[in-house]
């Protein structure tokens, strides 16, 4: 894992893959509605807007978070977004579910 200089963190593939038995994280995917529901990270959350609300009120803040997206861009800016909603540990997944998808065909959920 690398820190960055802003406050959420950067994890890789591999780091997220070793903790899925064992629920290390909380995976959110803010991917859209279909490409969510045709795969994603076993165990995650789809994160929208339409569910911000109702995820921010029933969130632990302290638990281990990672956000997903599709190349590991626009949850730079959602795993921000939690930090400033004083989330404490919170990681940009590098690579987004394209580099999960790539190295991990396996271990794909679909709704």
């Amino acid at each position: 894992m690398l820190e960055n200089d802003s406050n959420f963190k950067h994890i890789n593939v591999a780091d997220v893959e070793s903790g899925l038995a064992t629920k290390a994280h909380v995976i959110l995917d803010i991917r859209d509605a279909n490409s969510f529901a045709l795969s994603h990270i076993p165990g995650a959350i789809h994160l929208t807007n339409d569910a911000l609300a109702d995820f921010l009120r029933e969130a632990d803040f302290d638990a281990p978070t990672v956000v997903c997206c599709y190349h590991g861009i626009s949850s730079q800016q959602a795993a921000q977004f939690l930090i400033g909603h004083d989330f404490t540990d919170v990681y940009s997944l590098d690579g987004g579910f394209e580099l999960w998808a790539n190295n991990y065909p396996q271990n794909i959920e679909k709704a």
